[in-house]
């Protein structure tokens, strides 16, 4: 039997990230052989890891990556059990490394990410050797990537560590409107981030949604006693009044000192170098979507910290 010293635990709790004690272990069962007690250690850092991944994984970060022309741009929400690991740095790069991977092969779903080869074996192995080295069960939830078109430009902002990510994108009438506009991209993304708009523009509106804002409008209307007429010509304005609301564009910038939308603020910068750009492009992830923290939602939150 091989001498076990200090020094060799310490070298393989280096290289895995395992406790003293299993590290210890693993080399007694390898012979002190450290290449096989990466294996051990590997195989019952796997297991520990299936039986993690029943555990509920309701923490996390919103992670973006963008390109460094600014052209493509990936959003990804990975999640683990605690807000501590959370901000443990070991996460926080296999967070960022994974939205990179993402962008590079594209994947069409979890499932495809899962199964690509990712650092010289599947990502879902990688998974697992993350998940038993932090001690959490961890979960990519969802991503996306958007890519910008000829004249097009992309940016965006992550908030609060992570708690909300947003991309946005236009398309410009030259490189030179775009490169104009893209500060403008971000401070838009911001926006996003704090006012939490539901859709890009009244046309990305579904139909069911403006259908509900009518019938609710409708039996607010009635119950007040308007007569029908009455109610038909109130309707359009609610509507209105409903995309103003929840549009990004339509919104009242949050850094005007005009009261402009999103919109104009975006076409004035453009003008001053003689251009044009649209917003064509509009994602928002939230850590956690649809959860609620000590009687607040997240969105909420985001908008007290940027007042």
């Amino acid at each position: 039997m091989a001498e076990i010293t200090a020094k060799m635990v310490k070298e393989l709790r280096t290289k895995t990230g395992a406790g003293m004690m299993e590290c210890k272990k693993a080399l007694v069962e390898a012979n002190g052989d450290e290449e096989k007690a990466i294996e051990v250690l590997r195989k019952k850092g796997l297991a520990n890891a299936d039986k993690k991944g029943s555990r509920n994984a309701a923490e996390g970060v919103v992670n973006i990556e963008i390109s460094e022309d600014n052209k493509v741009a990936t959003i990804s929400e990975i999640n683990c059990e605690t807000d501590f690991v959370a901000k443990n740095s070991d996460f926080q790069e296999f967070v960022s490394s994974t939205t990179q991977h993402i962008q590079k092969i594209e994947p069409l779903d979890v499932d495809t990410l899962l199964n690509s080869e990712f650092k010289g074996a599947k990502f879902e192995e990688e998974l697992k050797t993350v998940i038993a080295k932090i001690g959490e069960n961890i979960v990519v939830r969802r991503f996306a990537t958007i890519k910008a078109d000829e004249n097009g430009i992309l940016n965006g902002y992550v908030h609060m560590g992570g708690k909300v990510g947003v991309i946005v994108g236009a398309t410009c009438d030259k490189p030179e409107t775009a490169e104009a506009v893209k500060d403008a991209l971000k401070d838009i993304a911001m926006h996003a981030a704090a006012m939490a708009p539901k859709y890009l523009n009244p046309e990305s509106i579904p139909a069911e949604d403006i259908e509900k804002e009518v019938e609710i409008a409708k039996a607010q209307l009635e119950k007040e006693g308007k007569p029908a007429q009455v109610i038909e010509k109130i309707i359009p304005g609610k509507i209105r009044r409903f995309e103003t609301d929840n549009c990004l564009t339509k919104q009242e910038f949050v850094k005007a000192e005009n009261k402009e939308n999103v919109e104009t603020y975006l076409n004035n910068i453009a003008k001053s170098v003689n251009g044009e750009a649209k917003l064509v492009e509009y994602i928002r992830y939230e850590m956690g979507e649809g959860l609620t923290k000590n009687g607040c939602t997240l969105a909420a939150e985001v908008a007290a910290a940027l007042n």
